[in-house]
C-alpha cells in the first residue's frame, strides 16, 4: 500500500522498525526513465511504500535514511535528533508555502478579456 503524506509514512515506518527491528528492512529505488523516487520497508508481515516524483522530497529521503542508520546503528539520541531535525524542516516547509500563498493572495489578478467585447457587428 502507498501512503500518500510522507509524514504518516516517517511515523509508520518508524514504529514497524521499533517494533520489529531485527525483522525490518528499507529499499530506495529510483527510476530514471520515470523520475520516480519509491521507498519501501517492511518486516515481511506489514509493507509500508512511498511514491515521489518530486525532486524537492530528496531531503525526506535523507531524513528517513539518517533515522535508520541512527536505529540501526543503536544511537537512540541521534535517532531523536534526526525526528526533531525533520519536524523543524516541515514547520519551515509549511510556513513557506503559506506565506507564498499570501503573497499570491496580495498580488493583484489581471483583468480578463471578454470575447467579442469592443467589437461591432455591422
Amino acid at each position: 500500500m502507498y501512503i500518500e503524506d510522507f509524514e504518516s509514512f516517517y511515523q509508520q515506518a518508524e514504529a514497524l522498525y521499533r517494533s520489529r527491528p531485527l525483522e525490518t528492512r528499507y529499499c530506495i529505488k529510483y527510476r530514471n526513465c520515470d523520475g520516480v523516487l519509491a521507498l519501501k520497508v517492511t518486516d515481511d508481515v506489514k509493507c509500508l511504500q512511498y511514491k515521489t516524483d518530486q525532486q524537492s522530497d530528496l531531503r525526506k529521503l535523507e531524513r528517513i535514511n539518517n533515522l535508520f542508520m541512527a536505529l540501526a546503528a543503536g544511537n537512540e539520541e541521534l535517532a531523536a535528533e534526526s525526528h526533531q531535525q525533520g519536524q523543524q524542516q516541515q514547520q519551515q516547509h509549511q510556513q513557506q508555502k503559506q506565506s507564498q500563498q499570501k503573497q499570491q493572495q496580495q498580488q493583484p489578478q489581471p483583468e480578463a478579456k471578454g470575447k467579442g467585447k469592443g467589437r461591432k457587428k455591422g
